[in-house]
């Protein structure tokens, strides 16, 4: 099956930059759209950023336009979230997740990763 790993989270301040690794092992790693989520504390998970398995199409939530780029490399087998200029509210621990179906961005995940914190300070 599908593992993944996350791994690159810290704390920084506002303003820094962060860049968060998503690394998969198994044979079909390279089958899946590819997703990152974040979830702070009394928080629903949304949502950040997808990435389709050649990686041609990719989606940003509004909040993160413009500042998250997503990236794969998949000869590494690994996703990437390149986050900038980072403020208080991307607080949260982020995810990366494997998308099933056809849909873009995907609707259902089949495989998730243990989560990577981010603590972004003012």
């Amino acid at each position: 099956q599908v593992q993944l790993v996350e791994s690159g989270g810290g704390s920084v301040q506002a303003g820094n930059s962060l860049r968060l690794s998503c690394a998969a092992s198994g044979r079909t790693d390279n089958t899946y759209d590819m997703s990152w989520f974040r979830q702070a504390p009394g928080k629903e998970r949304e949502l950040v950023a997808a990435i389709t398995v050649n990686g041609r199409s990719t989606y940003y939530a509004g909040a993160v336009k413009g500042r998250f780029t997503i990236a794969r490399d998949n000869a590494k087998s690994t996703v990437y979230l390149q986050m900038n200029s980072l403020k208080p509210e991307d607080t949260a621990t982020y995810f990366c997740a494997a998308g099933t179906g056809r849909i873009f961005p995907p609707r259902d995940y089949e495989y998730w990763g243990q989560g990577t914190q981010v603590t972004v300070s003012s």
